[in-house]
């Protein structure tokens, strides 16, 4: 039996809430990105064009650092990654997340939260940042998704 993680990165608290859900339903471990410097409510305002989540959108180098590390992320076969979706695509603190673990042999799971757009190119834009190893299954944005989805979901990949 392989074993499974959930690593997300949550700015509000609703990719966490998903998170949990897919955790609790595929008997996984569950794992927060932390930024090493948490993002603060001015931090996260999309509106304004100088906010730093505005910043480091724009630039596609942007690499926040994380404050935390899988220590044995070499024990998970399946690992899913949820974050909300930024600008359509996932936050750059992913990008960060993707590129600092040799994922070869491991299947990823991409989940997201969006207050309105879709996955567009973010599993793309991933999957060309990981290691060419990696197994990438079809992902799920969880916005309103009823349990009998989500455990036919997590069942079905």
């Amino acid at each position: 039996m392989s074993k499974k993680l959930v690593a997300y990165f949550s700015a509000s608290g609703v990719t966490q809430k998903a998170a949990e859900r897919i955790a609790k339903i595929s008997g996984s471990d569950l794992f927060e990105i932390k930024p090493s410097v948490p993002y603060t409510k001015e931090d996260l305002d999309w509106t304004n064009k100088n906010s730093r989540s505005s910043v480091e959108m724009k630039n596609p180098d942007s690499r926040p650092e994380i404050a935390n590390k899988i220590p044995n992320i070499n024990e998970y076969d399946t690992i899913f990654i949820g974050f909300p979706i930024w600008w359509y695509v996932a936050p750059t603190i992913i990008d960060t997340f993707i590129e600092s673990y040799d994922f070869s042999g491991k299947t990823i799971i991409p989940f997201a939260t969006s207050g309105g757009s879709g996955f567009g190119k973010t599993v793309e834009i991933l999957k060309a940042l990981a290691s060419k190893e990696a197994k990438w299954k079809d992902g799920k944005l969880m916005n309103n998704i009823s349990e009998t989805e989500l455990k036919n979901w997590i069942n079905n990949i």
